[in-house]
């Protein structure tokens, strides 16, 4: 089974403390929670539908009455008016319209849910994909400084070569020129360090200034600890965020349909009121006390709007199972494809890591025959520098081999089981 903190196979202090503050402090996730709060709060407000209703009042007025309204044709004295009364009314659920109109709410919750998730699946790759760039990023620019330096000991060497006339002074300016060619890549490399830092700065909730410190000091990028375990395709499904999402989404189309339905059949409710309702100082005797008590019966008689609402829910439906389909079959289809080059790739960085042995072989044997005197200085400076650029590549591919990686554990579920790990929205 693929672990939940699948970021932690990697072994680095640095990227667990970045991606523990990412999922408290992102702004996305802190949005997703309050969505997530929202949609919990619809769900007991629906819910609630289904408990009676309970009502208290109080009235208190001095008033004139007309007397015209009662046939009377003498004015009717001002008066101190009192009404109270309590009332509770309960509706029958008999076309189980309020427990579809629940199963609605509870299924938009559980697509709010999945989304949630799917936020901080991509937050917490995010972060690993900006922390390996900072890393490579960091291994190249030292690499280029190795580069630099082995530049300029040629050049020097060149030098001494043309003063002592075994090497023509064309070949000073070629070195030279190399040089600064080199020297001109060091920015770059400093400029995507840099980014790659303000990045993680905003996944962590920090602004540019306050860019974490990890990403400025790691020189090396981690390697996993472990193979990537990958578990079957029905677990995969089960895992995946967005699949999650599709079939509440569904869910939720499906019961509106209920919904729909149930709004063509009749409605029964009870009701009770009692209280009492007169001058004020006569309340509480008998004359002025009320009550009743009886169910309801209402129906309104299905006209071509019902239907039609009907007819759009079994449509939304069959749209959701559609989306559906789509999301399974991209699941399997992006998962497959990482499989597939991060497959592609580790031949590739076995193949390096080869081409890599083979120039220490030829650096270590250039140089023997340098100590010896039976080789020159720029044989030596030569079969250096292409362990150089050998590491260079290795370490450009390396980079390749982690975004895969990252792309790999984003494509199958972050690891991620409905309900873990919520943010609290501040």
């Amino acid at each position: 089974d693929l672990p939940d903190a699948w970021w932690r196979l990697y072994e680095d202090p640095a990227l667990n403390d970045l991606i523990t503050h990412a999922l408290v402090a992102n702004a996305g996730l802190r949005a997703a929670a309050a969505n997530l709060a929202r949609s919990e709060a619809v769900v007991r407000e629906v819910d609630g539908l289904r408990d009676p209703s309970l009502g208290a009042g109080v009235a208190i007025e001095r008033a004139q009455v007309s007397a015209e309204s009662y046939l009377l044709e003498h004015k009717v004295p001002v008066f101190n008016l009192g009404n109270t009364g309590l009332r509770a009314h309960y509706l029958v659920d008999l076309a189980g319209q309020l427990r579809r109109a629940l199963e609605v709410a509870e299924a938009e919750a559980g697509a709010v849910q999945a989304a949630g998730d799917l936020a901080r699946i991509s937050v917490v790759a995010d972060t690993a994909l900006a922390y390996m760039d900072a890393c490579a990023a960091g291994e190249a620019l030292d690499l280029a400084r190795r580069a630099l330096a082995l530049q300029v000991r040629e050049r020097e060497a060149i030098s001494r070569l043309v003063a002592g006339g075994r090497r023509i002074p064309l070949d000073l300016p070629r070195a030279a020129e190399q040089e600064d060619q080199l020297r001109a890549a060091l920015p770059a490399f400093a400029a995507r360090r840099r980014s790659a830092a303000y990045r993680l700065a905003a996944l962590t909730g920090q602004p540019p200034a306050r860019a974490p410190a990890a990403a400025e000091a790691c020189r090396h990028l981690p390697d996993l600890a472990q193979p990537i375990p990958v578990g079957d395709g029905a677990a995969l499904l089960r895992r995946r965020p967005d699949v999650r999402q599709a079939e509440r989404r569904l869910a939720a189309a499906s019961a509106r349909i209920g919904v729909a339905t149930a709004a063509l059949y009749p409605s029964l409710s009870f009701g009770l009121s009692a209280g009492g309702t007169g001058i004020l100082s006569h309340l509480g005797e008998a004359p002025t006390q009320r009550w009743s008590l009886g169910p309801v019966l209402s129906w309104s008689l299905p006209g071509e709007e019902a239907r039609a609402r009907v007819a759009q829910a079994d449509a939304g439906a069959a749209g959701a199972l559609a989306t559906l389909d789509q999301v399974v079959l991209d699941a399997l289809q992006e998962t497959e494809s990482a499989l597939a080059t991060l497959a592609r790739d580790r031949d590739r960085h076995a193949a390096l890591q080869q081409a890599r042995a083979h120039a220490e072989t030829a650096r270590r044997q250039v140089h023997t025959l340098y100590q010896a005197g039976r080789t020159g200085v720029l044989d030596d400076l030569d079969a250096e520098r292409r362990l150089l650029a050998a590491d260079a590549r290795l370490a450009a591919h390396r980079g390749r081999l982690a975004t895969d990686e990252i792309r790999l554990f984003l494509a199958l579920g972050g690891g991620w089981q409905p309900g873990e790990l919520h943010t609290t929205p501040q």
